[in-house]
């Protein structure tokens, strides 16, 4: 009874009856307003109008209570605004102008609310495109997508920003995207028509070597097999590891078959008999030959190349020589000619080196110049002896490595003989310093 009695003096305090009409007394800007009709009698119509104010306030209190525990305030104010229009509308009699003014400082807290979350929304998708932006250099393809992808997950979390700036940034972060993965397709583009490229190089070897595996021409093929080889080892680019593998091992194949009918030529030959009766005579014109050969160092070095390179022809022309004598007198010659050649490569390296010419420094001095030079040279080609040993060492058993772990021991071999010549002529050198 009491709470009516309060709804009544609100009712009357807010509003009016004239003749049979309920009236809100004016409010805010608004004038009075008719809001209903007398029905059974002025109080019970004024208790009922007070009543459904009641009912709208609830509604706004509930309203501002969500707003106020909300951590997303923006999503009511639709709803709060909604409420504010209701107010000039709304038929009930009570204090509206109280009402209006609470959706009105919730309408104004929850703008400023969004302004902030807006302007922490805009700081946050700058940061965004500039992350993406800072993937235009990188060649790291997987990471850099997984990168994108996390931003965009992160683009797409990030509440509005203003809606001047809306389509500015979303423009700015698609470029970043879209240059990423266009410089990814072009280089994956690149990527398989380089591995194109090397796969044909590859092949076009392989081509090769099988058109050579069955030749008779032993001593061309030979080195035609070593330059392919060669050219094996050259090619740039890289492949997936099977592919890559499998290529290798029919290369390989094809010059394993080679040498083994190569191997197989040679112990054919050792074991033919002897046709020439002319053993001697062969060793005595090869003795000759190795003559001249040690004579060449005393010549310039020009003639002496030249010379040495018609020697080891004619040695060639040479019948066989039995017995030990014959690797005793090749040892000598050979040696012969490498002094000739490396001595020419040596003087060849000292002319470059004084362009006053040798008269600029004295007997003793050029002399030890030289000897400085083969040390270092000797020092090089160690060097490279070491890398071959390595590579050596790291071949298996396999009967498939035969052939090329001939051709590593062959080169080892090689230059062991350079580092024996070189050392011979640095002794050469410091006798005629000490001499």
């Amino acid at each position: 009874m009491e709470q009516q009695d309060h709804l009544l003096a609100e009712a009357r305090r807010y509003g009016y009856i004239e003749g049979d009409q309920v009236w809100l007394r004016p409010l805010l800007d608004l004038p009075a307003r008719h809001v209903g009709q007398v029905k059974e009698s002025a109080d019970a119509s004024l208790l009922y109008f007070a009543q459904r104010f009641t009912l709208f306030r609830t509604k706004v209190e509930d309203l501002l209570q969500k707003i106020e525990e909300s951590d997303n305030k923006g999503s009511f104010l639709m709803k709060a605004l909604h409420l504010k229009e209701q107010v000039g509308s709304y038929d009930a009699l009570g204090d509206f102008e109280s009402l209006y003014r609470r959706l009105t400082e919730a309408e104004e807290s929850i703008k400023v609310t969004i302004n902030r979350n807006r302007e922490k929304n805009l700081a946050t998708k700058i940061s965004l495109i500039q992350e993406a932006e800072a993937l235009h250099d990188t060649i790291d393809w997987q990471a850099g997508s997984e990168k994108l992808k996390d931003l965009r997950q992160g683009w797409i979390k990030t509440g509005p920003v203003e809606k001047h700036l809306t389509d500015e940034l979303e423009v700015r972060f698609q470029a970043a995207v879209d240059a990423f993965f266009a410089r990814k397709k072009d280089f994956l583009a690149e990527k398989k028509a380089m591995t194109n490229r090397v796969y044909d190089q590859y092949k076009d070897l392989i081509h090769k070597s099988e058109a050579l595996q069955n030749s008779n021409e032993f001593e061309e093929t030979t080195r035609k097999l070593k330059q392919l080889q060669q050219a094996w080892k050259e090619i740039e680019g890289t492949l997936p590891r099977k592919q890559a593998n499998d290529l290798w091992t029919r290369f390989r194949a094809a010059h394993n078959h080679f040498f083994e009918r190569l191997k197989v030529h040679i112990e054919s030959k050792r074991q033919e008999p002897a046709v020439s009766t002319g053993g001697e005579d062969n060793l005595s014109r090869k003795r000759a030959l190795v003559a001249e050969a040690q004579a060449l160092l005393n010549q310039p070095m020009s003639q002496a190349v030249a010379r040495a390179k018609e020697l080891q022809a004619a040695w060639k022309k040479v019948g066989p020589v039995r017995g030990e004598e014959s690797d005793r007198v090749w040892e000598q010659f050979i040696l012969a000619c490498d002094k000739v050649f490396e001595m020419s490569a040596l003087e060849h390296y000292v002319r470059k080196r004084q362009p006053a010419g040798p008269e600029a420094n004295s007997p003793r001095d050029q002399a030890n110049v030289r000897i400085q030079a083969l040390r270092d040279f000797i020092k090089y080609d160690k060097q490279e002896q070491e890398v071959l040993e390595e590579n050596l060492g790291k071949l298996n058993d396999s009967p498939g490595n035969d052939a090329f772990r001939t051709m590593l021991q062959g080169k080892i071999r090689a230059f062991e003989r350079k580092i024996r010549t070189k050392n011979e002529l640095i002794a050469m050198f410091q006798q005629r310093v000490t001499g």
